[in-house]
C-alpha cells in the first residue's frame, strides 16, 4: 500500500484529537510531523515525527499531504501557499472567510492536478448517519420540514484568542455553522434562497455567538440553530414528512472520546449509547408505528479512508472543495440576509 506522506500545520486540539489518531492507523498514511510555534507537544505522542519551525520547512520537505487546520481567518492564505508547493490539501472547516477565495483554491487545486478535500468530519457522526439513513430509507414520506440544531450551554468566551477577536475567521457562523450547513447540504443540496439571523448573546462577546438559518427549497424548508445558551436541549434532529417525523438527539462519541485520548479502531469505535437512539413515528403499509432505530456507527476514518482513495486512485474527495465552495455560498448568503433583513436569493 502507497503510503501518503502527511504533515499538519498545527498540534493543538485540533491536529491532536481530531486528525493524528486517525493518520496513525490508517495503513495508507504516513505522519511526518506538525509546523509547531511554540509549544512543541507532537513528539510526546509521536516520538518519531518531526516538529517543524517554519510552513516553509513542512512544503521543502518531502510531503505529499498537508492538513490545514489553523485558524480560518489564515486557511486560504496556507492553502494556497500548500498548492502551489505541489501537495495535496485537507483544509478545516470554515473552508475560507470568502466565496472568491473558496472559488480560487477550487481551481487552482484543479489547475495543479492536486486534491483538496475540506474537513467536515461531521458528516460521519453516529446521529447524522442515522438521520442520513432515515431520509434515504423513504420512510418519512415527501419531507416537508428538518430543523438541525448544535446547541450548547457555555456563557464564557473561549481561552483561545483567535476564536474571541473580532476577526474574518471569527465567531459561531464560521465555527458550529459550517457543520450543520454541510450535513443539510449532504442531504438537500443547495436551496433556492436564504433567511438568517445572526446574535451576540454573551457578556462582552465580540463575535457571533448565536445563528438561526432557514434555507428555503421548492417543497422543504430547513432550520439550522446553534447557540451558547441552551441549557436544556431539544433534539438535534428533527425530520418531518408527509406521513411521519423522525428525532434524534445529538449522541455521537468520537469527541468525547478522542479528547480523553481513546484510540480509534474500526470495531467497536463510534458507538452511541442505546440511550440515544431516535424515535421514528410514521405510517408503513397503512400501519401507525411508533419504534426507537438503532443508531448507525460513526466514525471519521472514513474520511480519512476517503482522501487516501481519492490521492491514490484518483477517484473523488470525500468532501470537495465544491462542497467547500457552497457552505461559503451559504454563509455569506447568511451574512447578507442579517445585515439586509430579508431573504437573499442564492
Amino acid at each position: 500500500m502507497q503510503k501518503i506522506k502527511t504533515a499538519l500545520l498545527s498540534y493543538g486540539m485540533s491536529g491532536k484529537v481530531f486528525h493524528a489518531p486517525f493518520l496513525a492507523i490508517h495503513p495508507g498514511f504516513e505522519l511526518l510531523g506538525s509546523w509547531e510555534r511554540s509549544k512543541k507537544l507532537i513528539q510526546e505522542d509521536y516520538p518519531e515525527v518531526r516538529s517543524y519551525p517554519t510552513l516553509e520547512a513542512v512544503l521543502d520537505d518531502d510531503i505529499d499531504l498537508v492538513i490545514v487546520n489553523t485558524p480560518v481567518e489564515t486557511h486560504f492564505e496556507y492553502a494556497k501557499k500548500v498548492l502551489l508547493a505541489g501537495k495535496h490539501a485537507i483544509v478545516e472547516k470554515a473552508f475560507t472567510t470568502t466565496v472568491a477565495e473558496a472559488l480560487e483554491l477550487a481551481a487552482l487545486a484543479k489547475e495543479k492536478g492536486l486534491k483538496l478535500a475540506v474537513f467536515q468530519n461531521r458528516r460521519w457522526d453516529s446521529d447524522f448517519k442515522t438521520v442520513q439513513q432515515v431520509v434515504s430509507d423513504q420512510v418519512l414520506g415527501e419531507i416537508v420540514e428538518a430543523e438541525f440544531h448544535f446547541d450548547r450551554y457555555n456563557p464564557n468566551l473561549s481561552a483561545k484568542t483567535h476564536k474571541e477577536t473580532a476577526n474574518s475567521g471569527a465567531g459561531i457562523l464560521k465555527d458550529l455553522g459550517p457543520h450543520l450547513i454541510d450535513q443539510a447540504l449532504s442531504l438537500f443540496g443547495l436551496p433556492q434562497s436564504v433567511f438568517a439571523d445572526i446574535r451576540i448573546t454573551r457578556t462582552h462577546s465580540l463575535v457571533d455567538d448565536y445563528i438561526d438559518i432557514l434555507l428555503y427549497y421548492p417543497d422543504v424548508r430547513v432550520r439550522l440553530k446553534a447557540g451558547f445558551f441552551v441549557r436544556e436541549a431539544i433534539p438535534s434532529y428533527v425530520i418531518h414528512g408527509k406521513k411521519g417525523s423522525f428525532l434524534k438527539v445529538r449522541g455521537d462519541v468520537q469527541e468525547d472520546d478522542l479528547k480523553l485520548a481513546k484510540k480509534p479502531n474500526l470495531d467497536t469505535w463510534g458507538k452511541e449509547p442505546k440511550t440515544k437512539e431516535g424515535i421514528l413515528h410514521t405510517e408503513i403499509n397503512n400501519d401507525v408505528l411508533i419504534e426507537k432505530i438503532p443508531t448507525l456507527q460513526g466514525n471519521y476514518y472514513d474520511f480519512f479512508d476517503g482522501v487516501y482513495n481519492s490521492i491514490s486512485n484518483d477517484t473523488p474527495e470525500p468532501v470537495t472543495a465544491q462542497d467547500g465552495v457552497h457552505v461559503m455560498q451559504i454563509i455569506e448568503a447568511a451574512i447578507q440576509s442579517n445585515n439586509q433583513k430579508k431573504v437573499i436569493d442564492l
